[in-house]
């Protein structure tokens, strides 16, 4: 049996994507806004400022994969009791989860000029669920992707993510939109 797997091991190896990211995310032009209807009247709504990750080809560089990290205490709001209460355990619970991490299915990378569906991963709070994202139109090359800047824009379910608290108040569906600028991730 352990001869077998030495000789499948060089075969696994080959076939799995090993490589560095081929571009970063660039922190500093990158954000994420979210909002959520409170008594179907008006809106909560904030800025994420910190986006971090990377986004890596595929071996025929025709494909990319997206691994995104939001620092949750990056929130940016126009209330600071409001910003306090998003950041308690009751939503983001920020103290056991500082982060928001969303990695995409491979896409192709013509959609980044006609846009499309943008499929992955969400973890929110600890709960992995998979995402439906809207890819925009942009005018991203898929030969340049340096100084690239894309736009996705998706709604969840907060009760998905553990979020259950308010129902009578607060809606359970929450917009997201991320903002996104690549950089080559090479020195």
């Amino acid at each position: 049996m352990r001869l077998f797997g030495w000789l499948l091991a060089p075969v696994l190896l080959a076939t799995s994507p090993l490589h560095a990211a081929d571009y970063r995310i660039d922190p500093l032009r990158s954000h994420a806004d979210f909002g959520v209807r409170l008594l179907w009247l008006s809106q909560v709504s904030g800025r994420f400022e910190q986006i971090s990750g990377d986004v890596t080809l595929g071996a025929q560089h025709d494909m990319a994969v997206v691994d995104a990290h939001i620092v949750v205490n990056s929130i940016r709001m126009d209330s600071n009791r409001v910003r306090r209460w998003v950041l308690a355990p009751e939503f983001f619970d920020v103290e056991h989860y500082p982060t928001i991490h969303f990695v995409s299915e491979p896409m192709p990378l013509t959609a980044l000029e006609q846009g499309g569906d943008l499929l992955g991963s969400l973890t929110l709070r600890g709960v992995t669920r998979p995402a439906h994202f809207r890819l925009l139109p942009s005018r991203c090359s898929p030969n340049a992707l340096q100084q690239c800047r894309i736009e996705v824009r998706g709604d969840i379910q907060r009760s998905d993510f553990g979020m259950t608290g308010r129902r009578a108040t607060l809606s359970d569906q929450v917009s997201l939109g991320l903002v996104i600028a690549i950089d080559d991730a090479r020195p």
